[in-house]
């Protein structure tokens, strides 16, 4: 199944992009397809300690079951002032 990755903030820059397609099989979880997208770009990598994630707009964590269709949001830690 395809999963669209969205990569938020300056995580975009990091990524080189705002978004990437992700192939991967049925029962796949959150972790597992993190492992994907740090492979395919290693730079969000330094950073998966402190990634947020969210499944539609609901944070997940990484034991989550993702389903065809779900639309997948990488974030870095929220800051405020």
């Amino acid at each position: 199944m395809t999963v669209e990755v969205t990569f938020w903030s300056y995580f975009a820059d990091l990524a080189g992009a705002g978004s990437g397609k992700f192939e991967v099989p049925a029962g796949t979880t959150v972790e597992e397809l993190l492992r994907s997208v740090y492979q395919s770009h290693p730079r969000l990598s330094a950073l998966r300690n402190s990634t947020l994630v969210a499944v539609g707009v609901e944070y997940q964590g990484g034991s989550y079951l993702l389903q065809p269709g779900d639309a997948v949001s990488l974030f870095p830690p929220v800051q405020g002032g």
